[in-house]
């Protein structure tokens, strides 16, 4: 399993109005196969990922959906919400 978990932070839940899904994923796993685990875990399109490494040595992704999918519906899904 590529993604480990998703963060509900101020910054997270700012970023939701844009959109975007912020994950902590596997620090092997690349930005297309993160698309493709979310667009399967999910079924939605992912217009782009983008990573970065934590100062914890966590790899955070954020993940942008098309414009007719939801972030927030997602994470009502899971629970989040």
């Amino acid at each position: 399993m590529l993604i480990r978990c998703f963060l509900v932070t101020e910054k997270s839940t700012a970023e939701l109005e844009k959109n975007v899904l912020t994950a902590i994923v596997d620090l092997r796993a690349r930005k297309p196969e993160i698309k493709k685990e979310v667009e399967r875990l999910f079924n939605v399109e992912v217009d782009k990922v983008n990573t970065l490494i934590t100062p914890k040595g966590e790899k955070k992704a954020y993940i942008k959906l098309k414009p007719e999918y939801s972030a927030e519906e997602i994470l009502s899904r899971l629970g989040v919400f």
